[in-house]
């Protein structure tokens, strides 16, 4: 098993007009950990840091400053050579993450023979198999040799799933694994994310925007604004008992099935007046500055 430690992550872009230059901040002193068993959300709407946080754990991008630790269970540094068959990611867009040149056992196949997880290719195949069965997709024979437009977009995102955890992934980054999906599917395609959770004790990323599934299917949720978070706590307690303004608003937002029909307007909220100095701890119940290094975070009003 795997875990994850993130300490004050910053990501920096520099941004060109001519002969100005200026620098973006995307991510603003963010920690938190990925343990064994247990989903965290991180919530935030487009533009927040959601994603460059994602492609820094899978070092598709690198921190201007910060650390990610990744260790085993025993304690032991996961080298360069394993972190990418430990840290995995699912990406958003099944239709584009999928090459529609390669069949689906090709896409299974790869990262198999890459990560030395199969010798022979009758190894290979009976692994390719196997793991079409494990995200529900059968006759998994028929489904191996056709290419990802012979399939349905759920479809896809199982086989993306399936291609994730491949390699013996323990750490699972799932950047908005749903959103692309029709909404009567998004439902199987979670539970079967966390049924693999659970069989395997996944450390479990999830990004997205909706409320909604990330209470349902995370622990943890940590909300991110401009970059910062500014609320952090249990599923149920940030849901039911959001605290900063940006989390009210986004609770706001979020269907709610006991007022069927009801749209709640925006209007007369100025988004930039929301502050995103401070951050509300619910696992310690108070107030903190949000967007310093973590041992420098003072408690406010």
């Amino acid at each position: 098993m795997t875990s994850v430690k993130i300490t004050d992550l910053v990501k920096d872009y520099t941004l060109r007009a001519g002969l100005k230059r200026t620098r973006l901040r995307a991510v603003d002193h963010v920690s938190l950990e990925l343990t064994p068993g247990r989903t965290v959300a991180l919530v935030g709407e487009s533009g927040s840091g959601k994603s460059t946080i994602a492609k820094i754990l899978t070092r598709m991008e690198r921190p201007t400053s910060g650390t990610v630790d990744v260790r085993l269970d025993d304690g032991t540094t996961v080298s360069n050579a394993h972190y990418r068959r430990e840290v995995q990611m699912v990406f958003q867009d099944p239709f584009a993450s999928l090459n529609p040149f390669h069949s689906i056992e090709h896409h299974i196949a790869r990262p198999l023979k890459i990560h030395g997880r199969t010798r022979t290719q009758e190894d290979t195949r009976a692994r390719v198999l196997e793991m079409l069965e494990r995200v529900n997709l059968t006759p998994a024979e028929t489904i191996a040799p056709r290419r990802p437009h012979e399939l349905s977009g759920g479809q896809r995102q199982r086989v993306a799933i399936a291609r994730a955890l491949a390699p013996g992934a323990q750490v699972l980054i799932a950047d908005e694994p749903v959103s692309m999906l029709d909404v009567s599917i998004r439902l199987g395609v979670l539970n079967l994310l966390g049924r693999l959770q659970r069989e395997d004790q996944l450390a479990v990323l999830y990004i997205t925007h909706d409320l909604a599934t990330a209470r349902h299917f995370s622990d943890e949720i940590v909300v991110l604004y401009r970059g910062r978070v500014v609320e952090r706590g249990p599923s149920d307690a940030v849901i039911l008992d959001p605290h900063h303004d940006y989390t009210k608003l986004l609770a706001l937002a979020a269907p709610d099935p006991e007022r069927p029909g009801r749209v709640t307007s925006e209007a007369g909220v100025d988004r930039e007046a929301i502050d995103n100095s401070t951050c509300y701890d619910h696992f310690a119940g108070e107030w903190r500055e949000a967007g310093v290094p973590a041992a420098a975070a003072r408690t406010g009003a």
